[in-house]
């Protein structure tokens, strides 16, 4: 066949659809570093492109290890958002090596934000969800006024992410944990960090910092992109009239179960406790990777029994067990919690689906008194 012809041919064959994470050349490539953020950039890039996801929810972003195809994602990149350098530890190098040329957004510099510091983890005090917050806009938050016995000061970047072992599945080993001696339990609980500067960066989980994010991300890519900023706009405003819509919604299904007191694997959840006035007591631990001792377990079985908790939370990512013991001997419930959505389709939807999966859990297990 002539080489016109051949051409002719392939010019009328249907264009191929792309497979998910993938957009053509001429619009952002957009790399986003956990799922609940991916949604976020999904829902603002409707039309123009898909954005590529680095960890599923099956993935823990304390400890995780680049696969060679998503270095080269980073590598090609046009803008990379992540929340920050520490929850995300393992961006920290492959950022400052593989993608120099690529727009960075970090969440956790978004102005807008409401902002929580990191708590000591363990059993908590009784609290009014005064969780000491402020925001980047410097706005007056008279409400937030945790104390500062509850900042922890220690720098989380002592904290080694590639110490720890990581499963093909990736998910944690904790068998390594396991082995420690006790001695070391308290040394990898307070020296656990969700961020460098002592704040906890489970910041996607209110979503009035969901609606924050979006408009951070609506705003970057219309300054890498300008031809398409009418349409990153236009979804801007239809993810916030849906967000806002959702959060009525969630903030009816647990307005009967926020007096109930209940406990969290690890303090991952603060944002969801303010944003909907919840009443968590405690969490096992506050790192996730370092199995937590003798000492702490019997302090968290106190404190449920203490506090009539009426429900302890398990998370997918990591192993059940050390939650059926603390639970075994208190009579509490157990439900799991899920911060990165795990089985939840990564796309478009899925920010609203995990904040509601979680608010379910939540409503669900709390309602068993």
């Amino acid at each position: 066949m002539p080489i016109s012809a051949l051409r002719r041919a392939l010019l009328a064959l249907p264009l191929l659809a792309l497979p998910y994470g993938v957009q053509a050349a001429e619009n952002p490539s957009v790399v986003v570093s956990i799922k609940p953020i991916h949604g976020i950039a999904s829902a603002i890039m409707a039309g123009v492109g898909e954005p590529v996801l680095l960890l599923d929810g099956a993935s823990s972003p304390h400890a995780y290890s680049l696969r060679p195809s998503e270095a080269r994602s980073l590598q090609e990149a046009d803008l990379v958002i992540y929340v920050s350098h520490s929850l995300e530890g393992f961006l920290k190098k492959p950022l400052a090596t593989l993608s120099g040329g690529a727009h960075q957004l970090e969440l956790a510099d978004v102005e807008g934000l409401t902002i929580l510091a990191m708590r000591e983890g363990g059993a908590w005090e009784a609290h009014s969800h005064d969780h000491g917050g402020h925001d980047h806009d410097d706005h007056d938050h008279d409400d937030h006024d945790h104390e500062d016995e509850h900042h922890d000061e220690h720098d989380h970047d002592a904290h080694d992410h590639d110490a720890h072992d990581h499963d093909h599945d990736g998910h944690e080993d904790h068998a390594h944990a396991e082995e420690h001696d006790h001695d070391h339990e308290h040394e990898g609980e307070e020296g656990h960090h969700h961020d460098e500067h002592g704040i906890d960066a489970h910041l996607w989980l209110d979503p009035a910092n969901g609606a924050s994010i979006a408009k951070a991300i609506a705003a970057e890519l219309g300054e890498i992109d300008p031809d398409h900023a009418g349409t990153y706009q236009d979804n801007l405003k239809k993810f916030l009239a849906s967000l806002d819509a959702l959060g009525n919604d969630l903030d009816s299904q647990l307005e009967p179960v926020r007096s109930k007191p209940f406990v969290v694997f690890h303090d991952a959840y603060q944002y969801l406790e303010a944003g909907f006035g919840l009443n968590a007591v405690g969490s096992i631990t506050v790192s996730p990777e370092q199995k937590p001792g003798a000492k702490r377990l019997h302090e968290i079985e106190d404190k449920i029994r203490d506090s009539n908790a009426v429900c302890v939370f398990a998370e997918p990512q990591f192993r059940p067990a050390i939650v059926e013991a603390v639970v075994a001997d208190t009579g509490a419930h157990i439900g799991t919690l899920d911060p990165l959505g795990a089985d939840i389709p990564a796309g478009p939807d899925a920010y609203q689906n995990i904040l509601r999966q979680n608010a379910g859990a939540l409503a669900d297990c709390l309602s068993q008194s």
